[in-house]
């Protein structure tokens, strides 16, 4: 995915437009696609932001089932990730599979490592 551009630059495309020039001839000049422009601009006539807006945001179907998750795994610390899968659609009726509960301990600062 790519980065959003600087802001030095978005402002001179607002500037360019303000100035009297058309939103096109702007992405023209300043080497941005035209749909860049043009809803740069949108934004800043809506807003009055040229900053770029929030990327991503997916909080994905565990976050409900968070608390419910920790705790299973508080109490029983060596719990593998299949069994975790089991307890959970027993207790919610929620299918998931055990490598989307591993990615989600992690994110929420579970690095447990098996120990013999």
């Amino acid at each position: 995915m790519g980065k959003p551009y600087s802001l030095d630059l978005r402002e001179r495309v607002i500037g360019f437009v303000k100035q009297g020039g058309s939103r096109r001839g702007a992405a023209e000049r300043f080497a941005v696609s035209p749909s860049c422009a043009i809803k740069l601009v949108e934004r800043w006539e809506r807003t009055g932001l040229a900053t770029p807006g929030k990327r991503g945001g997916s909080v994905g179907k565990l976050a409900p089932y968070r608390e419910f998750l920790l705790a299973c795994v508080k109490e029983k610390q060596d719990i593998t990730m299949p069994e975790l899968a089991a307890e959970l659609k027993a207790q919610t009726g929620i299918d998931v599979a055990p490598a989307s509960l591993s990615r989600f301990l992690i994110r929420n600062g579970f690095r447990l490592k098996k120990r013999p």
